[in-house]
């Protein structure tokens, strides 16, 4: 088995033995030619993107790059080396705004360059296997943590963010009212799925959602959060900013297909990471290393930490 990342969001201690980890970026053309000419894949599990759906509107090119251009050219490799099955995780930020409970039959309408990267790629597989055959199951998964997550990261993962805020002893930063609906996935009902999936045949082709069916509110997390830590929830309520109020979906088609059972809960899922965090620790916070292409209507506190990383010293 060949593991494969660049280390911008994890961490080389995740990586389980047994693994012949290569580090590098799918979005090395260079990279990528030689691992497929160097290895023979039944399946290929790519996971990789720059997840980062808000910051998506400022960083277009970086986007595209990352999440659909890097996306196309495995798909080519796989293509020209019979890949027995593509997986592929996509998101429910596919599906855009007012289409709650989110269902695979929908029409996918994305509202960000996340989500419309994330499209394109699930039409491309589509073009890929009418056109050559090529095997794929899409998975859209929402909203995941769980231990191990990189909670330093300012932009993404939600949870992550908060337990890092708390132990820091800094406020909990919601953006707007906090009124805004998410069902929150941990790991372990996510990643077992998405392993066991070339196995299953009625999987083969078809798109999922995969995840939490129980929608929450930020303000309703911002408290669990805190009853994880033992400390009273403390917020700073910052501008609203451009995003999908409410985005939940359903997951009768994988839990038919897959046969899943009951998901862990929220309080038992957000117990376990605050457990691993609290030994683990707080991480620095980490901006985006690249640069903001568009920089109006960035949120102000975006700007803030991007000001704040320029000034540090390489």
């Amino acid at each position: 088995m060949v593991g494969v990342d660049d280390l911008s969001g994890g961490f080389l201690e995740n990586v389980p033995a047994g693994v012949d980890f290569q580090r590098g970026s799918v979005a090395d053309r260079a990279f990528v030619a030689e691992l497929f000419a160097q290895e023979r894949f039944d399946h290929v599990y790519h996971l990789a993107a720059y997840a980062a759906e808000g910051l998506s509107h400022f960083i277009r090119n970086f986007n595209y790059d990352n999440n659909l251009r890097a996306s196309a050219d495995l798909i080519n490799h796989s293509v020209l080396t019979g890949v027995d099955c593509f997986l592929f995780t996509s998101s429910i930020a596919v599906y855009g705004a007012g289409q709650t409970p989110m269902t695979e039959e929908l029409t996918p309408h994305p509202e960000d360059p996340y989500g419309i990267s994330k499209y394109a790629v699930e039409l491309d597989l589509e073009a890929a296997h009418r056109m050559f055959g090529l095997e794929y199951v899409i998975f859209r998964p929402h909203n995941v943590y769980g231990e191990r997550q990189n909670i330093g990261d300012r932009y993404r993962n939600v949870i992550g963010i908060f337990m890092n805020q708390v132990m820091q002893g800094q406020a909990m930063t919601v953006f707007g009212d906090g009124l805004q609906q998410r069902a929150f996935s941990h790991v372990d009902d996510v990643a077992p799925v998405i392993a066991r999936a070339p196995g299953v045949a009625e999987a083969r082709n078809q798109v999922f959602n995969v995840g939490a069916d129980q929608p929450y509110t930020v303000l309703e997390l911002a408290k669990a959060v805190a009853a994880a830590f033992g400390v009273e929830p403390r917020l700073e309520h910052l501008p609203p900013r451009e995003e999908v109020v409410h985005a939940f979906s359903s997951h009768a088609k994988v839990a038919r297909v897959f046969g899943l059972e009951r998901s862990i809960d929220l309080d038992t899922g957000i117990h376990r990471m605050a457990e691993w965090a609290r030994a683990r620790g707080p991480s620095t916070p980490t901006g985006f290393s690249g640069s903001i292409e568009v920089p109006i209507k960035l949120p102000p506190s975006w700007q803030a930490a991007l000001a704040q990383s320029a000034s540090k010293p390489a």
